[in-house]
């Protein structure tokens, strides 16, 4: 009978040393740390209007930006390199979810993401490396496509169903790394706020869940800093690539209505179509499109100067820009595929397209910043890593009220690159 609590006793020990076991060793040797989240598709006024505790907190302590301003177009191939890069899409060559090249006479979709040929420029994991700060771009587009000499110390290549569990458990993989081979710079992206605002609205119930199942992912991220003891060490940035508008089966336009579908070439389409004139007279399909109905019709070289989009033969020469809420296609494009509940790519100065950017950790004072383009991530990256950034399209300019000031940097020094035609040679040739 008394050997029962005997027992109990030495049971209850076993399981104390077990958990104590299994639970994570804290950190105590790290070195400046980004950890950078990607929520495709969220839109800048979701987390005003969505529950998202975790995000919320990181707000509390840090800073939130009113929205950041995507790149044109607002597509997330295009903007989720500008954010690592600092280069406008017509700078980094990536212009588009789907390209022609003419001088490679080839062409890009999402499935060719691994083929480094289509990505110009120089990513931050890539500046890191060559500066001895290991990296881990963790499902980012762009990450796996190597550069020459160079790769990160640490991938993990997307696919279809990765769930919230395992993107965690990749964070806390490398982040248990020994001090000489810890990242110091981790990527993560979700892509289910995107995903159900094409299939189902934005702002409809399926969106507020997916928004809530990221929100306890950062949470489990949080965890895993938290039970390291490095929670307000890690600087964490949270950003999306763009928002997303409404659209319907209501408000389509047939692009036969203006032309002869046989006699173009669809690069990519709708909202943004971009066309080949099959005979190579761009100006006579100008003038089959000028007068098209909520849309504008541009030739490459006459498109709105703030779009920073143009010098790059990945641009087609006619782009018909839908009106916001609006699709443009061909009779046969709608026969065969319907018109989803939401999109995006629309022009970069809509509301709908306005993304977010939130950030909390020891590089950050708490405060409320102004709108800025995302071509300023890349610089902000850089200055809390201590990396020497290449020449960019960004600046440091936006953060200066947020930013914890160093006496060996100051983080108002402007990092902006000349506008140069030849720029996007060596962006595309290198």
């Amino acid at each position: 009978m008394r050997i029962r609590p005997i027992r109990t006793l030495f049971v209850l020990l076993v399981w104390v040393i077990a958990i104590a076991a299994s639970a994570a060793e804290r950190i105590t040797d790290l070195r400046p740390t980004v950890l950078l989240i990607s929520i495709d598709g969220c839109r800048y006024d979701y987390l005003d209007k969505i529950d998202t505790p975790n995000l919320h907190s990181l707000i509390e302590r840090g800073t939130r930006a009113k929205w950041m301003i995507p790149s044109f177009p607002t597509k997330t191939y295009p903007n989720h390199y500008t954010i690592v890069t600092g280069l406008y899409p017509a700078h980094h060559g990536m212009v588009a979810n789907n390209m022609y090249d003419p001088i490679m006479n080839a062409r890009f979709t999402m499935k060719d993401a691994d083929d480094a040929r289509w990505w110009g420029g120089e990513p931050i994991w890539v500046t890191a490396e060559k500066q001895g700060v290991h990296a881990a771009p963790l499902l980012w587009p762009g990450a796996l496509a190597k550069e020459e000499g160079v790769e990160s110390s640490f991938q993990m290549a997307w696919r279809e169903g990765i769930s919230i569990q395992q993107r965690v458990a990749k964070v806390a993989e490398v982040l248990d790394q020994p001090v000489s081979n810890r990242p110091q710079l981790i990527t993560m992206y979700f892509d289910m706020v995107d995903d159900a605002g094409h299939h189902n609205g934005p702002m409809s119930p399926q969106v507020v869940t997916a928004l809530q199942q990221v929100d306890e992912g950062v949470g489990q991220i949080l965890k895993v800093l938290r039970d390291r003891g490095i929670e307000d060490q890690v600087n964490i940035i949270v950003v999306s690539d763009h928002g997303m508008s409404p659209i319907s089966a209501k408000k389509v336009v047939y692009l036969d209505k203006y032309l002869d579908p046989k006699t173009v070439d669809i690069v990519d389409a709708s909202p943004v179509l971009a066309l080949r004139p099959k005979d190579g007279n761009a100006r006579a399909l100008y003038e089959e499109l000028k007068n098209i109905k909520h849309g504008k019709a541009y030739l490459a070289e006459n498109v709105p100067e703030r779009w920073h989009y143009s010098g790059n033969r990945r641009i087609q020469p006619v782009m018909v820009m839908a009106d916001d809420n609006w699709t443009i296609n061909t009779r046969e494009y709608f026969a065969k595929h319907e018109v989803e509940a939401g999109n995006h790519g629309f022009d970069n100065k809509t509301k709908n397209m306005r993304a977010i950017f939130l950030a909390a950790g020891p590089a950050f004072q708490h405060g409320e910043m102004k709108p800025f383009p995302n071509v300023d991530v890349y610089s902000l990256m850089a200055y809390v890593l201590n990396l020497q950034p290449v020449k960019n399209d960004g600046s440091l300019d936006p953060f200066q009220s947020v930013l914890v000031q160093r006496s060996d940097r100051n983080p108002t020094r402007k990092m902006r690159a000349p506008w140069q035609k030849e720029w996007d040679e060596v962006a595309l040739n290198r």
